[in-house]
């Protein structure tokens, strides 16, 4: 009897701080082909001070070049809205650039501490581009509004970067294709009568 009473006061002492625990971090995966060589993809994608392929930042403050911990970017979105991030790895003979969030704005995505890692690789003629996201909701604390839940960050996270793979995508086959067009096209010539 003694060991069922101490075991009731253990679990009512110990249950507030089991369910106090707060939001647990998120991952989500998006990887995407694209038809062009790997170092054309790793041109745009490697380019740190350069976010406007994602099709949502229209303006990148960015200072510390290519330093990992050094240097920072700041990203404004379409909406207006405002984040900071830094460059946490930098590996171009990889093709791997990694970068964390310092300051969100929620209302752009519902997320804190976004961490993402990209990596471009090439794969039988074309480039496979897989982006790594993890995150934790924008509410930090226990019974979140509903846009601020595990549930809003994870689909926003995954939208916005299918979205993006897809804007770049879009740009770099365009470019390539433009490429293509213009080293093949022939010369006109223009033959006149008298």
């Amino acid at each position: 009897m003694r060991r069922l009473i101490i075991a009731g006061l253990c679990a009512l002492l110990f249950a507030p701080i089991a369910s106090a625990c707060g939001p647990t971090r998120q991952k989500h995966v998006t990887s995407l082909e694209i038809n062009a060589p790997a170092n054309a993809v790793w041109a745009v994608v490697g380019n740190y001070a350069d976010f406007n392929w994602t099709g949502r930042v229209v303006k990148i403050e960015a200072t510390g070049g290519l330093v990992p911990e050094v240097a920072r970017r700041q990203l404004i979105f379409r909406s207006g809205a405002v984040f900071a991030d830094a460059l946490s790895a930098y590996e171009p003979e990889n093709k791997l650039i990694a970068f964390m969030t310092e300051t969100e704005d929620v209302k752009e995505l519902p997320v804190r501490n976004y961490a993402s890692r990209i990596v471009v690789r090439e794969l039988d003629g074309h480039t496979i581009v897989e982006w790594r996201g993890a995150f934790v909701r924008g509410y930090p604390n226990n019974d979140p509004p509903p846009e601020l839940s595990d549930e809003a960050a994870l689909a926003a996270v995954k939208a916005f970067q299918e979205q993006a793979l897809k804007n770049l995508k879009k740009l770099i086959e365009e470019k390539s294709l433009s490429f293509r067009l213009g080293r093949f096209r022939r010369p006109s010539t223009s033959h006149s009568r008298r």
